[in-house]
């Protein structure tokens, strides 16, 4: 079986058509039950991981200090983390955008004339969509992750960070395997369906030239990297091949070992509900003489890919501070409703809102900021602590207004500006400037009640329309002989 293509990009859902594609979602009863009964479970898992609510905070500060250090240190760590892996025999790259990265994975595989590359889940080469540059230059790509298989198989994006195919059931994903792959029946059986999996898989492995993976964290001081996984497919993606080439992106760097250890804690306790995930992989170098397993050769891609705009903006530098646990998404009442591909983005939910404004740019990306009831629910359960919903309601204000004097602009900015919204703005402004505008206004507005709109843009998607009362409140008070 050769690997499945990918046949959509991210445009497949492109974040102009966001608002049609949330009221689609939200039409849609089955996806809603779905994803409500996936997220109650998780938050109920990360839950009881978490009886202590002072030892969870304390642990949660500990966790942002070490982020908000590392990133403070960001250009130092990141050559320091270059010198000791090129020590260690890892040959680092450089990449500014999703073009370059994908231009150097595919030079790397050309150059060992490879024709199969295996994939650990890497949501990083998602969100460079490796996969189609790979499929174009003639180099079959495979996801091994069995999320990420799925959804490759059905030709979709993952809906989720950490679980890809949580959109799917158990139904679907047994009649997609019957279609898709050759002698495999139908079957229900959670555990008949890894089998199959499991099978195709391990033949590409021995078959792949290539392996690629995610990094979770990069050591500096030891030049170290730490890969995070449940499934073994991660291990198997990064041993089994001639050569390994990680991805990660720029933010990921750590100063020393013993900074993993609390990140690695709440991460896949806030993830998946688990102590400890079952795999925890180090990789350090390639092979040595005298080894019997490993890579001969391993690469490691540092990509920033709008990261250091986000960097240089001190307020937004938290969103950086992201170990991509998910958490935010199991707690949003949004992506509950919507699930993640109505977003268009590769990463979804409130995380996504914030950074892939950094990525993709304010045109194309201005209505996430907004997918947000402002709860503060993913700010709360965030492990590291990242203000969520401050800066969602920053990036709506640059959508909407010129960059501010001292700061840099963000790329698009005030894409969402209005000639209309600064009109209405600038009349609301001097209405309620001017009290003699403002009692003449109001007066007109009650005995003019009956000229009132009965659709009022969004307000009467789900409400009733406003309505001007029949008298001012200084004219009811005045009726009852009251003073304002």
């Amino acid at each position: 079986m050769n690997a499945p293509e990918n046949t959509q990009t991210l445009s497949f859902i492109p974040a102009s058509e966001f608002k049609q594609r949330t009221t689609e979602a939200v039409a849609d009863a089955h996806l809603r039950q779905s994803f409500r009964s996936a997220m109650d479970f998780l938050m109920a898992k990360r839950a009881a991981q978490f009886p202590d609510a002072d030892a969870l905070e304390a642990q949660r500060a500990l966790a942002e200090h070490i982020r908000r250090y590392s990133l403070s240190r960001l250009p130092e760590l990141l050559e320091k983390l270059e010198r000791q892996l090129t020590a260690n025999g890892i040959q680092v790259h450089w990449a500014e955008n999703a073009e370059q990265a994908n231009a150097i994975i595919v030079g790397i595989a050309q150059k060992h004339s490879a024709e199969l590359m295996v994939k650990g889940k890497s949501m990083v080469s998602e969100e460079t969509e490796l996969n189609h540059a790979m499929e174009a230059a003639g180099i079959a790509a495979l996801e091994s992750d069995m999320g990420e298989y799925i959804v490759q198989l059905d030709g979709e994006k993952p809906s989720h960070i950490i679980m890809p195919a949580i959109h799917k059931t158990k139904q679907q994903i047994a009649r997609l395997f019957a279609e898709k792959v050759p002698g495999a029946s139908y079957t229900e059986s959670v555990d008949e369906l890894i089998g199959i999996g499991r099978a195709v898989l391990r033949e590409k492995f021995m078959a792949a030239e290539i392996g690629l993976s995610g990094v979770n964290f990069a050591v500096a001081e030891t030049g170290t990297l730490c890969l995070v996984e449940n499934e073994g497919n991660g291990r198997m993606c990064t041993t089994v091949p001639d050569v390994h080439i990680a991805i990660t992106g720029i933010e990921k760097v750590v100063e020393k070992l013993e900074h993993v250890p609390p990140l690695l804690n709440l991460l896949t306790r806030s993830a998946t509900g688990q102590i400890i995930t079952t795999y925890f992989n180090m990789i350090s170098r390639p092979r040595q003489p005298g080894e019997l397993d490993g890579p001969k050769e391993v690469h490691l891609v540092l990509l920033d890919n709008g990261r250091t705009q986000a960097y240089a903006d001190e307020q937004m530098r938290a969103t950086l501070q992201c170990i991509r646990c998910g958490a935010c998404m199991n707690h949003c009442p949004v992506y509950t409703r919507i699930g993640g591909h109505a977003y268009g983005t590769t990463y979804p939910g409130p995380i996504g809102e914030i950074i892939s404004p950094h990525m993709m740019g304010l045109a194309a990306t201005h209505a996430l900021p907004t997918a947000s009831t402002l709860c503060g629910a993913c700010g709360e359960v965030c492990p590291v602590k990242i203000p969520i919903p401050d800066l969602l309601i920053r990036l709506r204000a640059e959508a909407t207004h010129d960059a501010r004097p001292g700061h840099a602009p963000l790329v698009g900015q005030g894409a969402a500006r209005s000639a209309l919204m600064d009109f209405v703005w600038a009349g609301w402004a001097a209405l309620y400037s001017r009290p003699a505008l403002y009692r003449a206004f109001v007066w007109l507005a009650t005995r003019f009640r009956f000229l009132t709109p009965p659709m009022q843009s969004g307000w009467t998607v789900s409400r009733t329309p406003l309505k001007p009362a029949p008298r001012t409140l200084r004219e009811q008070l005045a009726g009852r002989h009251l003073k304002t």
